[in-house]
């Protein structure tokens, strides 16, 4: 199955970056990019539990190519997590449910190298968004 864009952009600017602080960089720097949530949407609908920070995902219907998919907005009270929140926001978003809940992100975050650096807690984390991401896709479906 073909990445979105730009998951693929991503992916493509960490090979480029050898170094894990670099990397942490540019982590960084997506989180920054994402739009902020309105206060209203950091309620305890939208947070994801299991993450030592706070995390919050949106989850929008929205049609895909026909089908019922999901366009995501997320964000987060740590700075490395609102990056990784940014890359799994281009890799589901705008998506069909069924691309969604058939995407296993772990494993793509295993071969880009980005958990091989992260904490226990931040690696749980991450673990909880994707279940979380995945599980709105399958219901959803």
């Amino acid at each position: 199955m073909t990445q979105p864009q730009a998951f693929q952009d991503i992916a493509e600017n960490l090979s480029f970056l050898d170094d894990w602080e670099d990397r942490y960089r540019y982590l960084i720097e997506l989180g920054q990019a994402l739009p902020r949530l309105d206060d209203a949407e950091r309620n305890a609908g939208n947070k994801v539990n299991g993450c030592m920070s706070q995390v919050w995902l949106v989850a929008e219907p929205e049609q895909v190519d026909g089908e019922a998919g999901l366009r995501f907005r997320g964000e987060s009270d740590a700075m490395i997590v609102q990056g990784l929140v940014a890359v799994l926001l281009a890799l589901y978003s705008d998506r069909t449910a069924r691309d969604i809940a058939e995407t296993d992100a772990i494993r793509l975050f295993d071969e880009l190298g980005l958990r091989e650096h992260l904490t226990t807690q931040r690696s749980n984390g991450l673990v909880a968004m994707v279940n979380r991401i995945r599980n709105e896709a399958k219901a959803l479906a």
